[in-house]
């Protein structure tokens, strides 16, 4: 396991990551008996470490990261300046899912058969692209979202339109003496960046506020989670005969989902976000800390 472990580029080969072959040859190499790929693999699979394996992440490092994101997780809670939110408050998540491409098939998919996959061709025409906007009702597990050519300011206008002038917002949950607040939790996407932005939606619709996350921080924003679901349910393989097909799968999927609506379990508080940045923040202290002095170089 050190072998598999060990940085690749201490061996002076342009490697990033080995096979099970690279390690049964420096093993070899290394104890001076043969050692067998299954074998290698067997040791490999047995252990806790998985040194094939990884993930991207970002370092959350914007400085007002804990205090925006404090607003965004509370709102999840249930709780806006720390008062408890009305019943008929409605909490959205919005974002943009972008470049969803309509693939078509050189040749029609093969459906799957006894001992076989389903195939699908891998050469594919281009039949364009299309962008989908969404909005997540937090409190209530449903959605709303429309397809458009592009995103920017005016589409992203369009869902705001199209999902407040709705009935469950413009009068929300069907009570007309009551206007409600709501509450878009986003990105800081060019569609809906910045204080200008706040200012277009709340002067739209004075129940509205726009609240945003911090810099790459959109795994805070629980619309995400429904892309990932519609991204294995719907769109993966991606085949399409055309945009308006692919459209069609969406919005119907999008029906499927309002019919048992049902909100995320989502269980990350402020409180859990404190901790992490505080375990972040003592292992990059230590990771400093043993990082030796760089001599400076000749001038």
């Amino acid at each position: 396991m050190s072998i598999a472990c060990d940085v690749v580029a201490r061996t002076g080969n342009p490697l990033s990551r080995q096979s099970t072959t690279d390690l049964a040859k420096r093993a070899q190499d290394e104890l001076g008996k043969p050692i067998s790929r299954t074998t290698v693999w067997d040791i490999l699979d047995a252990d806790a470490i998985k040194p094939w394996q990884y993930e991207h992440w970002i370092f959350p490092r914007a400085p007002d990261f804990f205090k925006k994101a404090a607003v965004v997780l509370d709102l999840y809670q249930g709780y806006w300046q720390e008062e408890r939110l009305d019943p008929f408050d409605v909490v959205l998540s919005s974002d943009e899912k972008t470049s969803i491409q309509a693939r078509i098939r050189c040749q029609p998919t093969l459906q799957p058969g006894p001992k076989r996959r389903r195939r699908v061709e891998h050469e594919y025409g281009r039949g364009g692209a299309l962008q989908y906007l969404a909005a997540w009702d937090v409190r209530q597990g449903r959605v709303m979202g429309r397809c458009e050519a592009r995103t920017g300011i005016e589409p992203f206008g369009r869902l705001v339109q199209q999902v407040m002038e709705h009935p469950q917002y413009r009068t929300p949950y069907g009570r007309c003496d009551v206007r409600g607040r709501v509450f878009w939790v986003v990105d800081n996407g060019s569609s809906h960046r910045g204080a200008a932005a706040a200012r277009r939606l709340s002067e739209a619709y004075p129940q509205a506020t726009l609240v945003h996350t911090p810099v790459h921080a959109s795994w805070l924003n629980q619309v995400e989670v429904y892309f990932a679901v519609l991204q294995r349910k719907v769109l993966t393989p991606n085949d399409s005969k055309d945009l308006q097909e692919l459209a069609l799968r969406i919005r119907l999927y999008e029906e499927l989902s309002n019919k048992e609506a049902k909100p995320f379990d989502w269980k990350f508080t402020k409180y859990d976000l404190f901790d992490l940045l505080q375990r972040l923040a003592r292992r990059e202290a230590a990771r400093t800390a043993s990082t030796p002095a760089t001599a400076p170089g000749p001038v």
